[in-house]
């Protein structure tokens, strides 16, 4: 049997998101790691990385229910 998590789940709503995570900090964390994005406005941050749970602490407290046999990396981040 193969498991995967499909998203790590959301620590902020969607309107907190936009209410509070900086667009500039999400931007310069997506072009450090040198992923591809489409973030224009403030209202694109509800799908921000800062709006979910940390996969790699998600994966810990699952640590005894899975084996971690890939790992995959974002090199894109369009939503619309």
């Amino acid at each position: 049997m193969f498991l995967r998590l499909h998203c790590a789940g959301r620590v902020l709503s969607r309107t907190a998101a936009i209410n509070t995570l900086n667009m500039a900090e999400e931007i310069r964390q997506l072009e450090e790691k040198g992923i591809i994005h489409a973030i224009q406005h403030q209202n694109d941050m509800q799908e921000a990385t800062g709006a979910y749970k940390n996969i790699e602490d998600v994966i810990a407290q699952e640590a005894d229910l899975v084996k971690v046999k890939y790992r995959l990396l974002s090199i894109t981040v369009i939503n619309g």
